[in-house]
């Protein structure tokens, strides 16, 4: 495919001092002693994105997605490495950076747009749809050091959404505004997507992430820790929040013997707790993997308690084959189970509900986790324990039937 962004071997190093004389002293080589730490914001980091794929980036805090933006989009220069980009890029990073608080919005929309290598033609051209997609009304006409927090993102996203990118670069930046203007930047997205845009999409949503990206890179402390399909990097992602990850542990499988159980199912936790077995059963109490829409379901988990916990909390998630989070519940949420489990205990916990999903294949998610001291811990977690089919005579929009009763009158 062709390749529209190269990054190789990009490193950006920060020299962190304790005192600013140290900074001085240093750079005026006032002394030989070294009075910095180098702290690597990006280590030794490749990867290529090809024309049309919508490539997400996922980690921690710190884990280097923003520097690498920034250097993509040039606002920083690598201490080492090269990046190559084929295409013109517009950049949702810190919306209304470039924007000028003494000139009015269609000023601003005339300078960004000029510095982005738009002719005064061509933002004529897209000026209307700018101020459309912007909705502030007479406001533009005013300076912008009058907008409310609200109307300068409105604005700025509207300029650089509507400029016609080749390469559409999305940090964090499309839950601004109100409820109205997220659902209309999310179609914006979802429209660059189906042109064949290039995107690069940030986000600590892992919904999104699952919804959009084709493919998913992960890092960690300014390193790649992997890159592939999305509900793999996820899963990988879940372990490195809660300081599970192991990259030399290998996959574990279970049994056959449950109907649906994933006999390579990814586990993880601290052992103090150990989820056993798990199934579902039908209304009548029948193990299966097939459930019926609109009628009741169990969901069954057997835990044995391996040290002492306080108030552990029982879970579980349902989730689609794309990876996404689509409903879930635990013992906490419910108010169903607070007590202490003594090491030997062996536990069996049951949800019973009625299903009211859409029909369709879902895969379960199992969880054992607890406060110790106000730190979440996580004691095991299966991921994708359990396929399940949902089997429905109807299905409506979305994830869930609404059950509607409806009624027309003749007036």
């Amino acid at each position: 495919m062709d390749t529209v962004i190269e990054v190789k071997n990009l490193t950006k190093v920060y020299r962190l001092y304790e005192k600013n004389s140290d900074r001085v002293k240093e750079a005026l080589h006032l002394t030989k002693q070294i009075r910095h730490k180098d702290h690597h914001a990006l280590d030794d980091v490749s990867f290529t994105v090809s024309r049309g794929e919508t490539v997400g980036l996922i980690g921690t805090n710190g884990s280097g997605k923003s520097t690498i933006l920034k250097i993509i989009t040039g606002v920083l220069t690598p201490t080492s490495g090269e990046v190559n980009v084929n295409g013109r890029i517009s950049a949702l990073l810190e919306l209304g950076a470039g924007f000028n608080n003494e000139y009015t919005g269609i000023e601003n929309i005339y300078l960004n747009g000029t510095m982005t290598g738009f002719s005064e033609k061509e933002i004529d051209e897209r000026l209307q749809d700018i101020l459309d997609f912007a909705d502030i009304g007479d406001f533009v006409y005013q300076p912008v050091k009058t907008y409310s927090s609200g109307m300068f993102v409105r604005l700025a996203f509207a300029l650089a959404i509507n400029i016609d990118p080749e390469i559409l670069i999305v940090d964090e930046a499309l839950s601004v505004g109100d409820v109205f203007f997220q659902a209309k930047c999310y179609r914006k997205f979802e429209e660059f997507k189906k042109q064949g845009k290039t995107i690069i999409f940030v986000s600590h949503d892992m919904s999104s992430i699952a919804k959009y990206c084709d493919r998913v890179i992960l890092l960690e402390k300014g390193k790649k820790l992997g890159e592939g399909r999305p509900k793999e990097m996820l899963d990988i992602y879940k372990q490195v929040l809660v300081g599970q990850y192991d990259a030399d542990e290998s996959i574990s499988t279970g049994s056959d013997a449950v109907p649906g159980e994933n006999t390579e199912t990814l586990e993880y936790g601290s052992g103090k707790a150990e989820i056993g077995e798990v199934y579902v059963c039908d209304r009548k109490g029948v193990r299966t993997n097939a459930i019926l829409k609109g009628e009741e379901c169990s969901i069954h988990m057997v835990v044995s308690i391996k040290e002492d916990l306080a108030a552990p909390i029982f879970a579980f998630t349902f989730k689609d084959v794309k990876g996404t989070d689509i409903t879930g519940t635990n013992t906490m949420f419910e108010k169903s189970f607070l007590s202490e489990c003594k090491k030997g205990e062996k536990k069996e916990i049951i949800f019973t509900q009625k299903v009211d999903l859409q029909g369709g294949e879902y895969l379960l998610s199992f969880g054992v986790t607890g406060y110790e001291a106000e730190e979440f811990k996580v004691y095991h977690r299966l991921y994708d324990a359990l396929h399940v089919t949902v089997i429905s005579e109807k299905n409506t929009v979305g994830f869930y039937d609404m059950n509607s009763r409806i009624e027309i009158k003749d007036l």
